[in-house]
């Protein structure tokens, strides 16, 4: 019998796992967060919680999270997205991300391929889960695995590997920028590209106002309007079982409605990325206090052999097209960056190499958010194939 079991109570200790830590890393400032991310903790300590019967591993408040939540936190995510801008700054460099995405989505079955017999029934979810936050950001990995029913297992380990290759990756990604001039003569960039870049960057106009009351109120209708309507249409449409559930579904409508309602004057509504990470980061402390982690450690290090093998294929691709379409060494970067950080990396990436180009960082970032999970959704299918 857990200690907390009133679906209120569980909801208040997930929360204040979230608080806690980013509380921490603000009031600290340890250097520990900066190789384990608030992410990892907020997954861990929930699992540790309801291992020790402190919360349950099943509550109905886990349920809403999952119905509610999740599909709100997707469309709130999305409203940001804005291609237009991306490409007038990045131009080229919106396809080298592209290329790191196809990357990503090829590079998933062989990487599974080879780890295949060392990982359980179901460790090409963890692989479609991990390729969702690879494309896109922690959002997409929520939603992704919401679409594949991936288990606590299987979720664990594409935390392990999402947090695991990053720490390697990113300062790769950092150093990168000592090698610009060989970099610029191996891909024969133009010389005016990084002047076009941020006379294109500095263009781009910001909307800094601080979000009011009935701005909350606006997203708060958006987002559980289009969650009603995805789940309603969801009944309505074919079910393809295994490859798609009414759950897959509701994700993908959701994902569609997002991108449709990024084109409109939603867009401009202040306080969606922050209202959304909120709820993401919720999802991901849902997901660890209802983990079973047993065969976590017996499939870590397949796993994360399996998952370096994939960030060098993602690397080739976008190198590749990197010196195809003749781009500098920063806009490869930063492509790469917006694919396996997402928008808390990309931008971390951009003031290294270019300070001026942290805002068009975040928008590429954010196409990702768009892509992630129709791509994440086809290379777990990719790997369901690949399956013994």
């Amino acid at each position: 019998m857990s200690i907390v079991t009133s679906p209120t109570g569980v909801l208040s200790v997930l929360l204040g796992v979230c608080a806690f830590f980013f509380f921490l890393e603000q009031q600290t400032r340890w250097r520990l967060f900066n190789y384990l991310p608030p992410l990892i903790f907020i997954y861990l300590v929930p699992v540790v919680l309801s291992n020790q019967h402190v919360i349950p591993a099943s509550s109905p408040v886990y349920d809403s999270i999952r119905t509610i939540a999740l599909p709100v936190m997707l469309v709130l995510l999305l409203l940001n997205v804005d291609l237009k801008s991306a490409v007038k700054v990045m131009g080229r460099g919106v396809f080298v991300m592209l290329a790191g995405t196809l990357g990503v989505v090829l590079g998933a079955p062989i990487a599974y391929f080879c780890v295949r017999h060392s990982l359980g029934p179901d460790g090409w979810k963890a692989f479609g889960t991990l390729a969702g936050s690879w494309i896109g950001g922690t959002g997409n990995m929520a939603s992704v695995g919401e679409m594949l029913q991936t288990g606590g297992t299987e979720f664990g380990l594409a935390v392990l590997g999402d947090t695991t290759v990053y720490l390697v990756w990113l300062p790769i990604l950092l150093s990168s920028k000592a090698l610009a001039d060989y970099f610029a003569k191996f891909t024969k960039v133009d010389p005016e590209r990084l002047v076009r870049m941020e006379a294109a960057a500095n263009s781009i106009k910001t909307d800094h106002r601080v979000p009011r009351l009935q701005d909350y109120l606006y997203l708060f209708f958006i987002g559980v309007s289009v969650a009603w309507l995805a789940a309603v249409l969801a009944t309505r449409l074919p079910v393809r079982e295994p490859y798609l559930s009414e759950g897959t579904w509701r994700i993908l409508l959701v994902t569609t409605f997002g991108i449709g309602l990024s084109f409109t004057p939603a867009r401009s509504i202040p306080g969606s990325h922050a209202l959304a990470m909120t709820l993401v980061y919720l999802f991901v402390a849902r997901m660890g206090a209802s983990a079973d982690l047993s065969g976590v450690a017996t499939q870590a290090i397949p796993f994360l052999a399996a998952a370096f093998l994939w960030i060098g294929i993602h690397g080739l691709s976008c190198l590749l097209a990197a010196k195809l379409l003749r781009v500098d060494v920063h806009t490869a970067a930063i492509a790469s960056a917006a694919n396996i950080g997402g928008a808390a990396s990309a931008p971390i990436v951009a003031a290294h190499h270019k300070e001026s180009l942290v805002p068009a960082s975040i928008l590429l970032a954010l196409i990702g958010y768009a892509i992630g999970n129709y791509a994440a959704y086809i290379a777990a299918q990719l790997c369901r194939l690949v399956a013994p």
